[in-house]
């Protein structure tokens, strides 16, 4: 629900000489519109030109029949965004293009840089000049391109050359697609925050964040990236680049994505997200039991945990909120007022099956908590007997400064509260949640590697202090990377997704 933490992009990159790759792209899209819903962008080359079309909307906005049929190439990407700080405009919509005088490239960017000021500062780039860390990993790499090619580089290995002299620079998550006039590139960060993985058509490529989108377009699902790996697909097939120092490769997977990010019909390393929801709510259920008549799940990624707690506890499970999905997101909302009454207009309670039974409500997090609060609210008054939370994640602390979009450190509820203070504030009459051991045992990946920074405070990543630039989180937060001491211009407070 809208109290959930918010991520993310998804990006899509496709090699299909012999298929319409821009129709693939949407579809592709579609599948992963539920990482962003601010814009869309697809980008194709015919091996010549690469032509862009992106706006602000839904993918089945900006793109219909007539767009579509601009896009004629044999190889493209795709992006689907959601800002995870700083403005949502026309200009920070992806892919981002750029232009020198011997190759044209896109990117489409899912993630945070760390260090993207003092690169800015090192390159001479002032505020203003690029809108996003996604633009000025463009910008990098259009200068490195030109002063490649005025070293006789070819036109051919231009991009790859540049990426492997940049992305060692960059610092934080990106989970990269790009294209030139001939390739398709994807990248991992080292630590692999943010997932992309690699699938096979009948007579192409595809690169997407989650294997949903592989099945949409029919192609076979072959492998995740690994972390701080790039993928270059071309005529040839696929080679596999390691632009990274070996010391900087670190797996530390998002742990949300189980949670929350993630279809529930993804795999991520080798696990379905389904069975791991469920097996969360399996946990809860045996780590905080309860007596209740009801086990029922917040829509959506509250359902599956909400199965596994009634399969462990043996209390029955039913529908007890019916989700309007024709409701933009509610957080939106100038108010907290009216995010309240968004709340309304998204669920509304079914009013049979609540009145004077006792009720276990699985949901996935509580951030800020206000949104959690009106819920409770709102099945009191359908007439619920009893409200016991139960959430399958640990309780939500710390900022993240690798994709996801919590604001600060003041606005998270249990970074100040106690879980009974907070279960006082949203008005349960019990809450619970689980723990961080269970949570990483219910993903089926123990030992994979996950960043769980925003739950434990253990950051993978050193931060710079320009990150934490409130006075709470320098009072609260960990260690920092305060050689940096880099001011904090607001362009550089505008994050990508």
């Amino acid at each position: 629900m809208d109290g959930s933490p918010r991520e993310a992009c998804g990006v899509v990159g496709i090699y299909a000489p012999h298929d319409h790759v821009a129709h693939l792209s949407y579809l592709a899209l579609y599948a992963l519109q539920h990482r962003g819903q601010e814009s869309a962008g697809i980008a194709v080359s015919d091996g010549h030109n690469i032509t862009v079309v992106k706006d602000m909307g839904l993918v089945a906005t900006v793109f219909d029949d007539r767009t579509l049929a601009i896009l004629q190439g044999r190889l493209g990407i795709g992006h689907t965004r959601y800002s995870t700080a700083g403005s949502s405009s026309w200009r920070n919509a992806q892919p981002v293009y750029r232009s020198t005088a011997e190759c044209q490239f896109v990117l489409g960017h899912n993630g945070n840089l760390t260090n993207a000021a003092s690169l800015a500062r090192e390159t001479s780039i002032l505020p203003g000049m690029v809108g996003s860390d996604s633009d000025l990993i463009g910008e990098l790499l259009a200068m490195e391109i030109s002063a490649m090619c005025s070293s006789d580089q070819t036109r051919g290995q231009a991009l790859e050359r540049a990426l492997e002299r940049v992305l060692p620079r960059l610092e934080g998550a990106f989970s990269l697609v790009l294209a030139d006039e001939e390739r398709v590139i994807g990248v991992r960060d080292p630590n692999g925050f943010r997932p992309l993985c690699l699938g096979r058509l009948d007579r192409g490529w595809v690169l997407a964040s989650e294997t949903p989108a592989l099945d949409i377009v029919g192609a076979h699902f072959l492998r995740e990236l690994a972390p701080g790996e790039m993928v270059v697909i071309d005529g040839e097939g696929v080679r596999s680049v390691r632009p990274f120092p070996e010391e900087r490769v670190d797996p530390r997977l998002c742990i949300f994505e189980f949670v929350y990010f993630s279809r529930p019909d993804s795999v991520i390393y080798g696990q379905s997200v389904h069975h791991a929801r469920v097996r969360m709510g399996e946990q809860l259920a045996e780590q905080s039991p309860v007596e209740a008549d009801l086990v029922m799940g917040v829509p959506e990624s509250g359902l599956p945990a909400a199965e596994g707690f009634s399969r462990a506890s043996g209390i029955p499970y039913g529908q007890g909120l019916v989700k309007n999905r024709y409701i933009g997101r509610t957080f939106i909302a100038p108010s907290q007022e009216m995010r309240s009454m968004g709340v309304r207009m998204k669920l509304n309670p079914l009013r049979d099956n609540i009145e004077g039974n006792r009720l276990v409500v699985v949901d996935d997090s509580i951030v800020r908590g206000t949104t959690t609060r009106a819920l409770v609210a709102m099945l009191r008054e359908a007439g619920a007997a009893a409200v016991h939370l139960r959430i399958s994640s640990p309780p939500y602390r710390w900022p993240c400064y690798f994709g996801m979009d919590t604001g600060d450190r003041t606005e998270l509820l249990a970074a100040h509260l106690s879980v009974a203070e907070m279960c006082d504030y949203v008005g349960a009459d019990t809450l619970a949640f689980i723990d961080m051991e269970g949570l990483t045992a219910a993903t089926g990946a123990v030992g994979a590697g996950f960043c769980n920074a925003c739950l434990t405070g253990d950051y993978p990543v050193a931060v710079p202090v320009a990150l934490s630039d409130s006075a709470a989180r320098r009072q609260s937060a960990p260690p920092v990377a305060r050689t940096q001491d880099e001011p904090a211009p607001s362009l550089w407070a505008t994050g990508n997704g």
